[in-house]
């Protein structure tokens, strides 16, 4: 049957398309797997969009994120800026690979932990400035304990010496 000019092709079925994917990935040897799996990660690459963001400016392959600023493929994360590979962070400025993470500045591969300035690998931390390695650790310096009061004088003293924010 030939179809005339100006009538609408048959609607094609979802469900069929998956089928049929699947059943050409099932029998993909060694080679082809690669080549179709490079070519998957050539087009991720170059596919700069931010899929279910919400006024997100200068972001790239950021997904689900609010009110963000030249992020990095950055997941859920809301008013960070200069963020790469985060997700679920607020208020995060250049901070790298961190979780659940609110208010920290240069940090990097952080986990459930706030107010964090160039710091790495803590997790549920609060309060700590050029740390490395701490868990459930609080207003420290170089992994050194402070009082609280003791803790911002050195902190303001240090970010005006580092010229940070």
């Amino acid at each position: 049957m030939v179809k005339e000019k100006g009538t609408r092709p048959e609607a094609v079925d979802p469900l069929a398309q998956e089928k049929a994917a699947r059943a050409v990935v099932a029998t993909l040897g060694k080679r082809e797997f690669l080549e179709q799996f490079q070519k998957l990660a050539k087009s991720y690459a170059q596919d700069p969009g931010n899929p279910g963001s919400y006024a997100c400016e200068g972001c790239q392959r950021c997904a689900n994120c609010m009110f963000c600023k030249d992020c990095d493929s950055c997941f859920q994360c809301t008013h960070c800026t200069r963020c790469e590979l985060c997700n679920n962070c607020s208020h995060c400025v250049e901070c790298k690979s961190c979780h659940a993470c609110a208010y920290c500045v240069q940090s990097e591969n952080c986990t459930s932990s706030a107010y964090l300035v160039l710091s790495r690998n803590l997790q549920d931390c609060n309060y700590c400035f050029g740390c490395v390695g701490l868990a459930k650790k609080d207003f420290h310096i170089l992994n050194v304990p402070f009082p609280r009061t003791e803790y911002f004088k050195v902190v303001g003293r240090l970010k005006k010496e580092l010229g940070l924010p």
